[in-house]
């Protein structure tokens, strides 16, 4: 079953159930999706890898909405619960990214294969090489904390 028709069910069951928290984020990513889809150069062939890199995208943006809604303190703590909310359900229909100790391995491998330990100047390039091999693997915001910790 496709993502989008798996949405479609869930949003259909979320009315059904009066589930407004789950109903509003499949609605959102419907949009999103549907505006992807009006771009130029959309290829109904992949139309699952399009709907699989909106939601994605939405995810990744709610993520961090949620640290800034968290500074807030209690002015934003129910915004930053309702984006939490989001993210984890989102979540089974993103690909699974290593954890922090798989993501680590890969890097301290990299930097000793280059053979740049204690060069904080080969950040960029280390970086770089981890996404570029490992672009799907690997969340692209603890690769950079994590490069930049080790050099």
């Amino acid at each position: 079953m496709s993502i989008a028709t798996e949405l479609a069910a869930e949003l259909k069951d979320a009315m059904l159930k009066q589930d407004g928290r789950r109903r509003d984020v499949v609605r959102q990513v419907q949009t999103e999706i549907t505006l992807a889809r009006s771009e130029p150069g959309y290829d109904e062939s992949k139309d699952d890898e399009v709907v699989q890199a909106v939601v994605e995208s939405y995810s990744k943006r709610m993520q961090k909405s949620i640290a800034e809604y968290e500074g807030y303190g209690e002015r934003g703590a129910d915004m930053a619960e309702k984006l939490k909310f989001e993210v984890d359900y989102l979540s089974r229909w993103m690909p699974q990214k290593l954890d922090e100790a798989a993501t680590r391995e890969l890097i301290e491998a990299k930097i000793a294969e280059l053979g740049v330990a204690g060069d904080e100047k080969a950040a960029g390039r280390v970086t770089g090489m981890i996404m570029k091999e490992h672009k799907d693997e690997v969340d692209g915001s603890l690769v950079n904390r994590l490069v930049r910790e080790l050099l």
